[in-house]
């Protein structure tokens, strides 16, 4: 079964050897040039994509209108994508040991940012890679429990991860 990364995970392409891209820095931010009349009354968040490339010839990468897509929510909302504001990668030469980064402005209502999935379909030397998926949220707050210490209660993150995993691996679950 194909699993999203996690906002921050790098994903390697192995049929362009040595070129892995990630997306990254998932946070609140107010777009450069100001906000457009089309996101009234939504929050405005940035996400960075990058390619990096670590093999040993260079690849001409294009990441542009489109070939970014971000949804929001538990329903998967389309976000409103701020194009006007956003940096693309068009046409650029990735040399090895090195790397290129797009910045992509979007905005979606608030309480959706705890869900946002960003999926992104990398242009190499004129050929389509597959289509990758990440997946994160912004103001997600962890519940304290008070008379536990961090990290070893039964309320805490850790803990609802590991008991979540342990009861995924158990014959019989679904």
């Amino acid at each position: 079964m194909y699993e999203p990364n996690v906002v921050g995970d790098w994903q390697e392409y192995e049929e362009h050897a040595g070129l892995r891209v990630r997306v990254h820095r998932l946070e609140p931010a107010e777009p450069p040039r100001g906000r457009d009349d089309a996101a009234a009354g939504l929050t405005y968040f940035s996400v960075r994509v990058t390619v990096e490339n670590r093999g040993a010839r260079h690849y001409g990468i294009h990441l542009e209108d489109g070939q970014i897509d971000v949804r929001v929510g538990p329903d998967g909302e389309g976000a409103f994508i701020d194009w006007r504001n956003s940096q693309f990668i068009e046409g650029f030469d990735v040399y090895p040991l090195r790397r290129a980064t797009a910045v992509l402005y979007a905005a979606a209502p608030e309480a959706a940012l705890t869900h946002v999935d960003v999926q992104v379909q990398l242009r190499v030397e004129d050929e389509w890679t597959d289509r990758r998926l990440w997946a994160g949220g912004i103001g997600i707050v962890e519940p304290t429990a008070p008379a536990a210490p961090a990290g070893t209660g039964q309320g805490s993150l850790a803990h609802q991860v590991s008991a979540f995993l342990k009861d995924q691996t158990e014959p019989g679950s679904a």
